[in-house]
Order: structure tokens, then sequence, then C-alpha cells
């Protein structure tokens, strides 16, 4: 990636928080864009971004859930209903009809971004 690819690239993201100051097996919520967005560190430090509204509640909570794994899927479990969610792709584990948003995430610098949303696999333009 060039220089000012990295740039335009960093430049499309919103700066969430510093990395530590999400607990790890945690979320947290952020503003990204207008849209409440829960931001997830994983135990091994991976860093995943969903939409924070739980469809199944109706409430925006998200990153209030508990975060672990269904074999080898980094997951959310809404702390409401506990139906779980896919940190990767935003399915639901539980029903597949049912898909939060995704959004583009980085650590720069040990930093967190959080850019745009994510098409979700048949959606289009």
């Amino acid at each position: 990636m060039s220089g000012q690819a990295a740039a335009a690239d960093v430049a499309a993201h919103t700066l969430v928080c510093r990395l530590e100051r999400i607990p790890r097996e945690a979320g947290v919520c952020a503003l990204v864009d207008g849209r409440a967005v829960a931001v997830f560190r994983t135990h091994d430090d991976e860093v995943f971004a969903l939409g924070n509204y739980d469809p199944f509640s109706r409430a925006s909570v998200l990153a209030r859930g508990i975060v672990g794994t269904r074999g080898d899927v980094p997951f959310v479990a809404s702390p409401m209903h506990k139906q779980g969610f896919d940190l990767r792709t935003g399915q639901c584990l539980d029903d597949a009809a049912v898909r939060v948003p995704t959004y583009d995430v980085a650590v720069r610098d040990g930093t967190v971004l959080v850019g745009p949303a994510r098409e979700s696999p048949g959606e289009g333009p």
C-alpha cells in the first residue's frame, strides 16, 4: 500500500481509544459516523467491530456482551437473550436469518480505529 493510500485509509477511520483501554474478552461502545459501534478485544488481542444494536432485544447492548469462542468462531453473546454473533461476520450463530453490521477496524501504534461499515454478503449498492 502506498503512503498516500495508507493515509487515506486511516483518514476514513474514527479514533476510538488505546487498545489497552479495552479489557481482553470485553467490548466498548463508540460513536462512528453517528452510529453506535461495539468494539471487541479477544483473549489474543484481535479486535473486531459490530453494530451495537441487538435485533432480538431491540436494545443497543452488544458492547456489554460476553466475548468468547464457539469452536474456532470468535463471538459475542448478547447480554439480553444470549444470542451469539460471529465477531468476524456479524452472523447470528443461533438464527441464520439474522446478521448485524460489521465495521472495518485497525490497530495502529496501539490505537484502535474503526472505519466504515462493510457490505454484507449478498448486499449490493
